[in-house]
């Protein structure tokens, strides 16, 4: 009769016990909950600086011509009329091989036939070099 006095409490106690750390509202899911909320908030912290990031590109493209040109250059290969692209061989991590320059395709268009519809200065026809400069030797 003792044991059945000291038992019937000691099951509530760990009745309660259990369902305050591993119920559906424990401390463990609490603390699961918190580390959700920090991942969830410094999802958002990123998402708000690349939207910000965003709107100022999109301010810059809307206003800025220098930019506007450099985007057209860099993605699309524009060029102005009075410039002369250089070929290299061997592309941006080349060995370092290539002594002499290879001039852009002589089928372009010069500078004065520029296509209707296109920005002064911005279409992708750059006139044929007069004579290839030679690259200069370093040895």
């Amino acid at each position: 009769m003792q044991k059945s006095l000291f038992l019937a409490p000691a099951a509530v106690i760990i009745f309660i016990l259990y369902f305050t750390v591993f119920g559906d509202r424990g401390l463990l899911r609490i603390n699961h909950l918190h580390r959700d909320l920090d991942d969830m908030q410094k999802h958002l912290t990123e998402l708000k600086e690349e939207n910000d990031k965003l709107k100022r590109e999109i301010a810059a493209l809307q206003s800025d011509r220098r930019y506007l040109e450099s985007i057209a250059r860099r993605d699309f290969g524009l060029v102005r009329g009075n410039e002369v692209i250089y070929q290299f061989p061997g592309g941006k991590g080349g060995n370092g091989a290539a002594a002499q320059p290879v001039p852009a395709p002589a089928q372009q268009q010069p500078a004065a036939a520029a296509p209707a519809g296109t920005k002064e200065g911005a279409h992708a026809a750059p006139a044929p070099p007069a004579a290839a400069p030679k690259a200069k030797s370093g040895k």
